[in-house]
């Protein structure tokens, strides 16, 4: 299947809107930190013509098809097989200095969620997989088949926001003791067995949790996102923007902290005038998270969870000029 036809990039023209101010000065640069299929790559080449993208994606398969997507822009797309978090490295050894824009669009690509065999989807059995780069770290099978309990029940709760962690790990344990898992029906199955009556009665797949926390913790993704949203802040050059697409609340509580912070006075309180070293060096471009309009969740169902936050570059820090 061709890139495009598995892939509708979620508040596309709401993101385009926010980055323009800064991509339209000659010389732009703007980073895509979650390639995936390359649908806001593509519009961000198309909608600024005199800007350059790097994009960075974990998932070779993902930077395969993208590079076929994006090869009509020559040298103004530069991809890279990274993960997000390694933004300072990537930059560096691009000798790119300070960046215009950066784009985060979390969570899982469509390409991931729609090939059964990467086993993310809870609607079909798969193998446990669940790795967004398959050549390296251990696959969810492992996690559920050799973690302690403690551990599991700490991820599902943590990760997934699941009340009934400890009756579903009870569960596994018991499970795997028998055979160690391989695929997603059998887990599936044994978390339709492992909860109340009343719980499978609201809130989607009961797996849904479940299977969130585990691709987290295979991933480790809201460690490397903890690294990645500050870097890329530091990151931007003064006038510079940052949007953020989130899918579940871990991601944007992270999120927005992060660019709350940047947008406080952090100075000792009662200073009569505040120095410019404790002067914000973000401006918000969101109040709150902006959500889809109920046309594009109608359109495109992927965008439902989708939480939108901006910020602007709008201070130098007197230690980072050095970089």
């Amino acid at each position: 299947m061709s890139s495009n036809a598995l892939h509708v990039p979620v508040m596309l023209q709401r993101c385009l809107d926010m980055l323009a101010p800064a991509l339209t000065r000659p010389g732009a640069v703007v980073v895509d930190c979650t390639l995936g299929l390359g649908g806001h790559s593509e519009a961000l080449l198309r909608t600024f013509p005199d800007a350059r993208l790097i994009a960075l994606d974990r998932d070779p398969a993902a930077l395969k098809l993208s590079g076929e997507r994006l090869a009509p822009y020559g040298d103004r797309a530069t991809l890279v097989h990274a993960v997000y978090d390694e933004l300072p490295e990537v930059l560096a050894r691009l000798g790119v200095p300070r960046v215009q824009g950066v784009l985060f669009d979390l969570g899982v690509s469509s390409m991931q969620l729609d090939e059964a065999e990467r086993g993310f989807a809870y609607a079909q059995d798969a193998p446990l997989d669940m790795r967004m780069d398959q050549t390296t770290g251990i696959s969810a099978a492992e996690v559920l088949n050799t973690y302690p309990p403690g551990e599991l029940v700490r991820i599902l709760r943590t990760y997934g926001e699941e009340k009934f962690a400890r009756k579903i790990v009870d569960a596994v344990v018991r499970e795997r003791a028998k055979e160690p898992f391989r695929n997603s029906a059998r887990l599936v199955e044994l978390i339709r067995e492992a909860l109340p009556q009343a719980a499978k009665r609201t809130g989607g797949n009961p797996a849904k949790r479940t299977f969130q926390a585990l691709r987290i913790e295979v991933n480790g993704e809201l460690t490397v996102l903890e690294r990645a949203i500050p870097a890329a802040v530091a990151a931007l050059a003064v006038g510079g923007r940052i949007a953020v697409l989130s899918y579940h609340s871990l991601e944007d509580r992270l999120v927005k902290q992060v660019l709350a912070a940047g947008a406080e006075i952090t100075a000792p309180p009662g200073l009569p005038v505040v120095p410019e070293r404790y002067q914000p060096r973000l401006k918000l471009l969101t109040r709150g998270a902006e959500l889809p309009t109920e046309q594009e969740v109608a359109e495109n169902r992927r965008a439902a969870p989708a939480r939108l936050r901006g910020a602007e570059r709008i201070r130098e820090e007197a230690n980072e000029g050095t970089h």
